[in-house]
């Protein structure tokens, strides 16, 4: 994971999702900071801005930190804050993270992860030969400990995704192609870069 910019909203983004959101939980009674009554279903107008929240951040999931394509449908709008916790923020742009699916999967309704928007540059170091995440070890005790939760709820240490990450470098050195490991794998190219290895 590495710090990701909130983009600003689509132009439309008002009329066709947070007016719609406010006004049907308004006719059902649900105040904007409280938590939907069980067993309610929030109506899904945030999926409207799936596709723009997808341009907006270029196709890198704020969790996983690497590109993915719109057309392989493994795109989905992570609630940071959930819609069960906060009603109102079911229709908020800058409450929305783009996540591969897997990442918002592995979130779900918690909120022991760090939020990729606002993130601390060097929170997580990469060992790029095994692909394996860490907390920085020069972090204090307490950050160090949000840090190993956020490895731990996202699954980032999974043999799979380290796996990945690995493959990314290995791709990156058979044709030392800096500007497209920055594309597709933004966080392997950052630590490779901090590394002194490009």
């Amino acid at each position: 994971m590495i710090p990701v910019s909130l983009q600003p909203e689509p132009v439309d983004f008002d009329v066709k999702v947070r007016q719609l959101g406010r006004t049907w939980l308004a006719n059902n009674g649900i105040a904007l900071n409280a938590a939907p009554p069980k067993g309610s279903a929030l109506p899904n107008y945030w999926t409207h801005s799936n596709k723009p929240l997808w341009d907006a951040y270029s196709g890198i999931c704020a969790y996983l930190a690497i590109y993915f394509e719109w057309a392989t449908g493994a795109s989905s709008t992570d609630h940071f804050v959930a819609k069960s916790k906060h009603a109102g923020d079911a229709y908020e742009w800058n409450n929305y993270r783009l996540s591969c699916l897997g990442a918002n999967r592995n979130k779900n309704k918690f909120d022991d992860v760090l939020d990729p928007i606002g993130l601390v540059q060097d929170k997580f170091f990469l060992n790029l030969a095994t692909g394996e995440i860490q907390a920085n070890p020069a972090l204090g005790e307490a950050d160090k400990e949000v840090a190993g939760k956020t490895i731990i709820r996202l699954k980032l240490d999974s043999a799979e995704h380290n796996q990945m990450r690995a493959k990314h470098f290995v791709r990156y050195l058979r044709k030392k192609d800096e500007e497209s490991l920055k594309e597709l794998s933004p966080f392997v190219w950052y630590e490779a870069q901090r590394q002194g290895l490009l």
